[in-house]
């Protein structure tokens, strides 16, 4: 049998105080100069927090810090007067082409003198024309004047004698009228016949083909043997005096700044001579399709300017004001040109601008500047409108 022991109060008196102690675990004892050392520490902590606080004043958020921010560089440019310049295409022709054709009743070509290229004097013969016909016809008209004259002065003779015997009662008045008329009518068939002969001299002189004017042969369309005519189409065409000029084609704005007697530059393509030339008309009109007219550049002779070519012109369009940027700092899209502007709280700021005349030390920009703001040089291309950026100002 089991027995529960059980140990009641009166028994545990009894227990001695060496096992009492056994069971009861005393708590350590903490050393003073430790307590103490930690205090110090704590205070001293307590102390630098508080003296960071009172020195750095408010905390700084950390969407305002601009350590991060992308560095780039930006510059005022100011306005300075700028010469407008219009560079605009064009072709080269001759400034009064002369076509030549055939003027009298034409036939067989015998002889061809000049040749394209070639420089003629104003009456010279460019061509001369089979007139073997015509040299008979006059021929046979000069003898139609003889035939005349010689009835004329039967006809005076007549008359002479008439009147001789009027006094005396053999002719009649009217006879001697009758005989007057009939030697003006003969002395007027001289005059026809005359006259009749220096038309026929006057066609044989047109069958040679003349220059109107002095000038530079650019084209020849003919040759010996050919039979040409009045349908012809034009033998030669002369370029009076050799003068040359540009069809510049500019826009509609461009064309109001150009005046008479703007100063121009022409360079052909292909070639890096330059010829100066000079205005000498503006079209009246504008093209209803290209929305383009027509600057006409007066040009000197030249070789190398031959009429058909094209070129490029640079005219002088006056002086302006204007702020002007590198071309790194002005970009383009879909909308048009723009720059970046920083503002004052160094944001990034797009700024629709428009370019006018390229200027060797950039473009000058029209409208959208004033030359006072902050405009990003490079690096505008990795910007967005709105983006904090850290401004450096361009060192000179």
């Amino acid at each position: 049998m089991n027995y529960e022991t059980t140990i009641r109060a009166e028994a545990a008196d009894g227990v001695t105080a060496e096992y009492a102690g056994a069971r009861t675990l005393a708590a350590p004892a903490i050393p003073r100069w430790l307590i103490l050392g930690g205090l110090g520490v704590f205070g001293l902590l307590l102390a630098i927090a508080a003296w960071f606080a009172l020195a750095g004043g408010e905390p700084v958020a950390v969407d305002d810090d601009n350590a991060q921010a992308p560095s780039v560089t930006v510059v005022s440019p100011g306005r300075t007067m700028v010469a407008g310049l219009i560079e605009a295409p064009g072709t080269l022709a001759a400034r009064r082409p002369m076509p030549v054709g055939v003027v009298g009743e034409g036939g067989q070509v015998l002889r061809v003198t000049v040749d394209a290229g070639d420089w003629v004097q104003q009456g010279q013969v460019l061509a001369v024309i089979d007139r073997s016909v015509q040299v008979q016809q006059a021929e046979a008209q000069s003898a139609q004047i003889e035939v005349a004259r010689a009835d004329a002065n039967l006809a005076q003779a007549n008359l002479d004698r008439a009147l001789q015997l009027v006094e005396r009662g053999f002719v009649s008045k009217a006879d001697v009228d009758r005989l007057t008329a009939t030697r003006d009518a003969a002395a007027a068939r001289v005059r026809v016949a005359q006259a009749q002969l220096g038309e026929l001299r006057a066609r044989n002189e047109r069958l040679n083909i003349y220059a109107p004017a002095s000038g530079y042969v650019l084209a020849r369309n003919v040759e010996p043997g050919q039979t040409v005519g009045g349908g012809s189409p034009p033998l030669f065409t002369i370029a009076s005096g050799g003068e040359m000029e540009m069809l510049a084609q500019v826009s509609e704005e461009q064309l109001a700044k150009l005046s008479v007697g703007t100063m121009a530059t022409i360079v052909p393509t292909g070639s890096d001579k330059e010829y100066s030339g000079q205005v000498w008309q503006v079209s009246p009109v504008i093209d209803g399709t290209t929305r383009q007219g027509t600057a006409r550049i007066a040009l000197s002779f030249a070789p190398e300017l031959r009429p058909g070519g094209f070129a490029t012109a640079r005219l002088n369009s006056g002086s302006f004001s204007a702020t002007v940027l590198p071309e790194s700092a002005v970009l383009a899209d879909s909308e048009g040109s723009f720059v970046y502007v920083v503002g004052p709280d160094n944001k990034a700021v797009r700024r629709a601008v428009k370019t006018g005349a390229v200027t060797p030390d950039g473009l000058a920009i029209t409208e959208g500047l004033n030359g006072s703001e902050r405009v990003v040089l490079r690096a505008g291309g990795f910007l967005n409108p709105g983006e904090t950026v850290n401004p450096q100002p361009l060192k000179k």
